[in-house]
């Protein structure tokens, strides 16, 4: 990881992957497994709920739709985001959990398709995927100290910090992007088949075969290392006042407080531009292949993102490439406002992608840093509420009112623009 670069965090993350003897690498092939079952998910439910209809229709149920996922928060983030930091052992039984269950639903959910069944089948869906999401924020820090601990015991003979490596990786910014990146390329590649079954087939076999992806990765979440006895113990030896002081701040520090306020904020304009783009695809008349070609343009724009952050993360801070994110964000947004045509919003699709996967792992390596390894949990439930929260907001948008890719396109750069003034002076201020 000391290497910089798109190719660097690439032939890092296939090492990783496959070099399952490390608790990083099993859980990179956990998350791969994941992001593949969520995206046929994904496909299966576009297909079937908004691609399938007239365009009157399909805004009733994507707005159904995105109510439901607003909902799933109201489990995790209160009852299970506290099971989360009770014990180290405890994550890997509840992500093997969010799997397991994930292959009963996906196989009943190939069976209602056309049915009210589906919304409750689809709520638990979600339910299971964010407890997973929630539940990888808290054991990327723990399986990169417990290999960390395990490589420096192997070299001195003893168990001790190795301090030096702590530092470069600089909240583990780096193990963050490893996921990103492999997540993104296994979604284009889950997507691919996805939507090849979905045009062959129909949308019943996507959910049978994410049954079956569910199911290995059910497997693999069993196969999770345990963390080694000073992991362990960071996880479970809160004392009591940090426990009051993280309920009295449940923000933690100031700069995760202010970087939760900049990573919602690009929640909220992914949401926006998704549906934007989507209606606006549906009054176009354009077909599928529009929109998987913006998905795709997304996910590139994505992975020149983690090349960037790969690049510069040990000379930018993390603040600093928030604050260059929305501003980008902002411009981008502006320029595509005065050529409203489908090709630029395409290309701005590409340019969100790319900031987004700025954004988000420089966030999770200020919250990891940040936060006590004890209350990482339910900090990154609580933090994942708010965020899907400002998601749905922005979706909800495009999907009540009918707007021109010009308008809408304006209203994300003034957004941005000032989002990123706002962020990159007020936390200096709040921080002095």
């Amino acid at each position: 990881m000391r290497r910089r670069g798109l190719g660097s965090l690439a032939w890092a993350s296939a090492q990783d992957l496959f070099n399952q003897s490390t608790a990083f690498g099993r859980l990179a092939l956990v998350h791969v497994l994941m992001m593949a079952g969520d995206t046929m998910v994904t496909v299966s439910l576009a297909g079937s709920l908004f691609f399938s209809v007239s365009p009157t229709e399909a805004k009733g149920k994507v707005l159904a739709y995105l109510l439901l996922t607003i909902a799933p928060f109201a489990v995790v983030s209160p009852v299970l985001g506290p099971l989360i930091d009770r014990s180290a052992n405890g994550r890997r039984v509840l992500v093997a959990l969010s799997a397991g269950l994930r292959v009963v639903l996906c196989w009943m959910m190939s069976q209602h398709l056309n049915s009210l069944w589906l919304y409750p089948m689809a709520f638990l869906v979600l339910v299971s995927s964010k407890l997973y999401v929630v539940t990888r924020g808290a054991l990327v820090p723990e399986m990169a100290r417990t290999d960390q601990l395990r490589e420096h015991t192997a070299r001195v003979g003893r168990a001790g910090w190795p301090s030096e490596g702590v530092e470069q990786e600089k909240g583990f910014a780096g193990f963050n992007a490893q996921l990103t990146l492999l997540g993104t390329l296994v979604g284009l590649l889950a997507g691919s088949l996805g939507a090849g079954l979905l045009k062959g087939i129909g949308a019943p076999s996507v959910l049978i075969v994410a049954a079956f992806v569910f199911l290995a990765a059910t497997v693999a979440s069993v196969r999770l290392h345990q963390p080694v006895k000073q992991v362990r113990d960071q996880v479970t030896g809160l004392t009591q006042a940090e426990r009051d002081l993280n309920a009295l701040n449940p923000m933690g520090d100031v700069e995760v407080a202010w970087g939760l306020g900049a990573a919602a904020l690009m929640r909220f304009t992914v949401g926006f531009a998704t549906f934007l783009l989507a209606f606006g695809l549906r009054r176009e008349h354009a077909g599928l292949g529009w929109f998987a070609f913006a998905l795709a343009m997304s996910a590139l724009g994505a992975l020149v993102g983690l090349a960037l952050v790969t690049r510069v993360r040990s000379a930018v801070p993390e603040s600093t490439l928030l604050t260059l994110a929305l501003l980008a964000t902002g411009v981008g947004a502006g320029v595509a406002s005065a050529h409203p045509a489908l090709v630029v919003q395409v290309l701005l699709a590409s340019w969100l992608g790319l900031c987004a996967a700025v954004v988000q792992p420089s966030f999770d390596a200020i919250t990891q840093r940040n936060v006590a390894p004890g209350a990482q949990g339910r900090t990154f439930a609580r933090f994942a509420v708010r965020q899907q929260l400002l998601w749905v907001v922005g979706a909800l948008i495009p999907v009540a009112v009918a707007l021109r890719f010009s308008v809408g396109d304006r209203l994300l750069s003034a957004l941005m623009i000032v989002a990123g003034l706002v962020y990159g002076l007020g936390r200096r201020f709040a921080r002095r």
